[in-house]
This record gives structure tokens, C-alpha cells and sequence, in this order.
């Protein structure tokens, strides 16, 4: 499981390096990513974290979902493909630690949840995220060189996006084993906050898929594709 959440964003992101992705290509690979995203939390992860009888799991569901409005504050929306350049007074870009910080955090908290391997939904999570791994991951690259940092270190800050996730996995399967607290319990509220986080990432992405509000045909049977990927591992 590490081995694939790891190798989607290394594969990803350093293709960057040999094929000029294009904005509009980009856009593409989003709108497929944020259909399977919506997809799979309506047809799989809501209606299972809703039969576990867990009090309450609607609030940490909202709790996600307005987790994921401040952290974009510091990621800036790289999450759903902006990419932004920041500059010193000298005119030279800056390394923005701010975003990194919050796409550390956002890839952290949806890495927690695929600690519990026992869930029926645990491979479309899996899946999910590292559909959304892969334009994060080519957004974040381009970012990256765009804004003069050396390849080297680009790469460097790559695998370290690459390590967040399955870091917060490791450090879910801890806590959740070594908790007094009932260990389902906890898992269904961290799913419920990685819900909340896709059902807001995977929303604005489609909203955002439409520009000037008309209808773009290639768009649209994207989506379709990613929703029906969704349906087919039902």
C-alpha cells in the first residue's frame, strides 16, 4: 500500500521533468480525480461511515469540510491545481513553506483513515487518494520550477510530499492501537473528516471544471469517466 502512495506522486511529479503538461491537460486529470473523489465518498465512504452507528458522524463530516476552507488559506488551493508564485522585494521567487505546511497537513489527515484495513471501503480510499496524489503532485512540481528552485531540491521536497501520507497512516494504526477508546469508533470519526475534505476538494474541482459557466464536451466525459470508474468498483 506505502509502495503505491509513494511511487503515484514520485512517477507524477518527475514526469514534470520530460513532458510538458499543459494547463489545460492538468485541468483534465483534475476533473477525472475530483468525479472519482465525489463518486466514491456518495457511493461508498458516506452511506459506510453512516451504517457504522457512530453518534454524531455528520459533525466531523462538516468539521472536514471547513478543516480543508483553512488549510487552503496556506496550500493556496494547490489541492484542486493553483499554482501560485511568490516573490521577494528582489524579485526572486520564494519558496512558499506556507503551502507546503498546509499540503502537508491535508495529505497527513487523508493518509489517517487507510489505517484500517478492515473497512469494505478501504480500497476505493486508497484508490482515491492516489488519483488526487497525482495532480497535486504534478501542480506542485510545476510550481516548483516555476518559481527557480533547483531540480534537485524540487525533487527533494517531492519525496517529502510523497512521505506525508503514508506517514499518516503509520501514525493513525498507532494511535489507534494503543488507544483506551473503542477502536472503530476512532477511525469512523477520522473517516468522516477525510470526507468532509473530499466532499470540499472534489466540489470545488468540478465547480471550477466549467469556466465562464459553458459547457465543455471533453470536460464533461472526464467526469463521466471518473464517476463511472467509481461506480464500477462498487
Amino acid at each position: 500500500m506505502y509502495i503505491f502512495l509513494f511511487l503515484s506522486v514520485i512517477i507524477s511529479g518527475t514526469s514534470v521533468l520530460f513532458i510538458n503538461i499543459s494547463s489545460k491537460n492538468l485541468k483534465l486529470i483534475l476533473s477525472f480525480s475530483g468525479a472519482y473523489l465525489f463518486a466514491i465518498s456518495v457511493l461508498h465512504l458516506i452511506p459506510e461511515i453512516y451504517q457504522s452507528g457512530t453518534p454524531n458522524v455528520g459533525i466531523y463530516i462538516l468539521a472536514g469540510f471547513f478543516a480543508q476552507i483553512l488549510l487552503e488559506f496556506f496550500s493556496e488551493g494547490i489541492e484542486h491545481g493553483h499554482i501560485h508564485l511568490h516573490k521577494h522585494d528582489h524579485q526572486q521567487n520564494a519558496f512558499p513553506y506556507a503551502m507546503m505546511i498546509g499540503l502537508s497537513i491535508h495529505s497527513f489527515l487523508e493518509g489517517m483513515p487507510l489505517a484500517n484495513t478492515g473497512t469494505d471501503s478501504h480500497n476505493s480510499l486508497l484508490t482515491g487518494i492516489i488519483m488526487h496524489n497525482i495532480p497535486i503532485a504534478i501542480a506542485l512540481m510545476t510550481m516548483l520550477l516555476a518559481s527557480h528552485t533547483s531540480k534537485r531540491n524540487a525533487i527533494v521536497w517531492l519525496i517529502v510530499f510523497a512521505l506525508i501520507t503514508p506517514l499518516g497512516t503509520l501514525t493513525s494504526y498507532a494511535i489507534g492501537h494503543n488507544l483506551i477508546l473503542n477502536f472503530s469508533t476512532y477511525f469512523d470519526k477520522i473517516m468522516a473528516i477525510v470526507i468532509g475534505i473530499f466532499l470540499h476538494i472534489s466540489t470545488t474541482i468540478l465547480f471550477e471544471s466549467s469556466e465562464n459557466h459553458r459547457f465543455n464536451l471533453i470536460k464533461f466525459l472526464v467526469i463521466l469517466l471518473g464517476a463511472g470508474f467509481a461506480i464500477a468498483s462498487l
